[in-house]
């Protein structure tokens, strides 16, 4: 296993990961989005987002996660916000998403972020145990959305 940076020539790749992380939440965005939102994180400087892989023992890209910067007025500080972690099923168990999530946190340490903070569903249980595992804390908030562009998730 190996986590690196994500680059264009991953994109073939990480497009199904993407596609079954959002059939995993029921949201059907299009490809196109998916992949500008991809070709964006990897081409901004790590300190605006960063896309980062992970990699089985062949070399295929089995995982990703996907991360966004912003200021918390609470800390009164930048942290890392984890927008997406997914790892194809055949490579659950292996350690991607505990890896993925140290890589995560090794570029924002690096960077001087506060912390690293991340919504999950209330039943995605396997996820929580992963951020259990790693020493993450849960947050009683509530998540608001206001959509804007017309368009509902799904």
């Amino acid at each position: 296993m190996a986590i690196r940076e994500a680059t264009e020539g991953d994109l073939d790749a990480l497009l199904p990961l993407m596609r079954a992380y959002c059939d995993f939440y029921e949201s059907s965005p299009g490809d196109d989005g998916l992949l500008e939102m991809a070709r964006s994180s990897i081409v901004a400087p790590e300190d605006e987002a960063f896309l980062l892989v992970s990699t089985d023992d062949d070399g295929r890209v089995v995982g990703f996660a996907h991360n966004q910067w912003k200021w918390s007025s609470l800390r009164g500080r930048r942290i890392v916000f984890l927008d997406d972690l997914f790892v194809a099923e055949s490579a659950r168990g292996g350690g991607h998403a505990d890896a993925l999530i140290e890589a995560t946190a090794a570029v924002g340490r690096r960077h001087g972020a506060a912390a690293i903070e991340w919504l999950t569903a209330p039943d995605n249980h396997r996820a929580q145990a992963v951020y259990n595992r790693m020493g993450g804390r849960a947050e009683m908030f509530l998540e608001y959305e206001l959509v804007l562009s017309g368009d509902e998730r799904g």
